[in-house]
């Protein structure tokens, strides 16, 4: 594993934008009774898609998920906060590195559940690649989270 996702793994606050928050319901359940861990993967990209477009300022498509890594099962309850950085930007493609934390159910206790980098390429109407526009944000290090912004 590198050590760029082992810094992720055991940073104490959250890193880049909160993109996404949503309740883990009874419904996304396996049969452990934790919350499945397609279901989180799905938020993550739903994120680093709305991450993704911001970027591109347009459509993008998900090619690739280069790595990923389950830190903590997700409850039902929980409040899953996914947080989206723009770690690099090619002619057409970007790759996003997105964490997801856990507000456990009734608690304001932060648990970083899930860590992933999604490759996505901008695409034109026709569904072809096209350019990122350049000057976009992209950030040379990790951001502080901005989970209380967000909840005021």
């Amino acid at each position: 594993m590198s050590g760029r996702m082992s810094d992720l793994r055991t940073a104490a606050e959250p890193r880049g934008d909160l993109t996404v928050r949503t309740i883990a319901m009874p419904a996304d359940t396996n049969a452990n009774g934790d919350i499945f861990g397609g279901w989180v993967l799905s938020q993550m990209d739903q994120a680093g898609g709305i991450a993704g477009v911001d970027r591109a300022q347009g459509r993008v498509v998900t090619v690739a998920l280069d790595a990923m890594t389950f830190i903590r099962p997700v409850r039902v309850g929980d409040v899953l906060c996914v947080y989206t950085r723009v770690a690099s930007v090619g002619r057409t493609s970007m790759k996003i590195e997105v964490e997801a934390w856990a507000r456990r159910f009734c608690t304001q206790v932060r648990e970083k559940v899930t860590e992933a980098t999604l490759t996505f390429v901008a695409i034109d109407e026709a569904g072809r690649p096209r350019p990122i526009p350049e000057g976009g944000a992209v950030r040379p290090g990790p951001a502080p989270g901005r989970e209380a912004e967000a909840a005021r």
